[in-house]
């Protein structure tokens, strides 16, 4: 039997976060969530990638399978992930974007949420996938189209 005086779950604590600003930001988001849900190889997230990085889209979208593959072998618990159709994020996915923007720039920043995400302090592979993918998207940002 339930307990009537205890609060239930509502959206707003599983997705307490809103979506990132930034266009890049929030596709990178829904690649994540479509490979999350249905495998790194998904087909949609590789046309996302290719309709928003162009002729480019291979090396950023390698580089994000190899970071959530790095990121699942480094996590000590379950990261939790929104359908892609959310309009909004969970607190884990907060993270994981913190961590492939700052992680080109700032790699102590990116090195501390990503112990905060995995609960693991040996996170070295994911920090280096999140690196090298960050640079990427660096890279093409001026020849990106809003």
């Amino acid at each position: 039997m339930s307990d009537p005086m205890r609060r239930q779950e509502g959206a707003p604590d599983l997705l307490p976060l809103s979506l990132p600003e930034d266009r890049v930001d929030r596709i990178v988001l829904v690649c994540i969530r479509r490979m999350a849900a249905h495998g790194i190889r998904d087909a949609h997230a590789a046309w996302l990638a290719l309709d928003t990085f162009g002729v480019n889209f291979r090396r950023p979208l390698v580089l994000l399978r190899a970071f959530l593959v790095e990121l699942a072998q480094a996590s000590r618990r379950s990261i939790k992930i929104a359908p892609c159709c959310a309009m909004r994020m969970t607190e884990d996915e907060g993270r994981i974007v913190q961590i492939l923007k700052t992680a080109g720039s700032n790699l102590t920043s990116a090195e501390a949420t990503l112990m905060l995400l995995t609960r693991n302090c040996a996170v070295g592979e994911p920090l280096s996938a999140a690196a090298v993918f960050s640079r990427s998207i660096s890279e093409l940002s001026p020849k990106l189209t809003v």
